[in-house]
Order: C-alpha cells, then structure tokens, then sequence
C-alpha cells in the first residue's frame, strides 16, 4: 500500500472511556459518529487503506467506521494489525466473537509477532505509523498506548487527527 494513501488508528480501550463497555451510552454513540466522519473526512483527502489495531474499543469503532464506508466505496482497504497471536485470547467471549467478525471481514490481515510479550502492542502501533501518513485518535491525554502512538507519529511527522473522547456539547 502507498503510504501517501494509508490511515492509521489509535484509541482508548473500554477500561479508559467513561462509559466503560456501555456502547448505548450517549457520549459513545456521538464518538462512533466522529470516527465515522474522521475516516470519511480522511477519504475526501485521498486515504484509501486503513490499518487498525483491533484492540477492543476504539479500535472496534475505528474498524467498523471503516468497514461501513468499503460498502459505499469500492477502493477502501482496512487491514487488521495484530500485536499477536494471543491477542483476544483472554477477553470476554462477546468480544472475542465481534474480534474475529471484524478480522474476517479485513482485506488484509498483518500479524506483527506470534507471541504476546511486553512490547508487542508497541511494535504493532509502531508498524501502523510507519506505514501510514495519517493517525487518527480518539484520545483523551491520559498516559497509555495511545498517548505512546500519538508522540511517536509526531516524531515521525506524519499527520496527526485528534478526536476528543467527550466533544463539548
């Protein structure tokens, strides 16, 4: 994939997010739409491949965003970004199901190690930013993985799209 042309994501997991799991509630449902008008918005400049971590939350969202818009444009690509093989090993059953429903529906699949330890969830975000000429993030500024990829894109200066996770009203 051209890197001119790839998106990439970061964002909180549910453990992070004020409403935690709850997908009903309302300051969810207005960030599901932000990342869908962010991924459209990256369309409209030219992006077409987009590569998404899978980890539950955001990423959910992300991948989903992107899986709608490839039913309205045939040259959409989203590529799935796998830390490793273990990655949804130990979720909840409900999640591991909607995991491997959104894996099966990626054009591609990329797994970054086949075994889990401590710096696999980085080189799976370093393996999206440097291939990608867009991050977008649904951040909040709290310390984690996701302020990780924000700095490390920064550093490699490529674009970076903020979402606030709770947009004033």
């Amino acid at each position: 994939m051209e890197r001119e042309k790839t998106c990439c994501f970061s964002g909180h997991r549910p453990s992070k997010l004020p409403w935690r799991e709850d997908e009903q509630d309302p300051r969810c449902i207005a960030l599901k739409v932000s990342i869908r008008r962010a991924v459209e918005g990256a369309y409209e400049k030219g992006y077409r491949h987009f590569i998404c971590g899978m980890a539950q939350g955001c990423d959910f969202y992300f991948c989903e965003a992107v899986q709608a818009l490839r039913g309205l444009r045939s040259d959409v690509t989203v590529e799935a970004a796998i830390p490793c093989e273990e990655q949804a090993q130990r979720w909840p059953e409900r999640d591991r199901e909607r995991y491997f429903d959104l894996v099966g529906q990626c054009d591609f699949e990329t797994m970054v190690q086949h075994h889990y330890d401590r710096g696999c969830m980085l080189r799976r975000n370093r393996y999206m930013v440097d291939r990608s000429n867009l991050l977008i993030a649904a951040f909040d500024g709290t310390l984690g993985g996701t302020m990780y990829t924000v700095t490390y894109a920064m550093k490699q200066n490529i674009e970076v799209e903020i979402i606030d996770i709770e947009p004033e009203a």
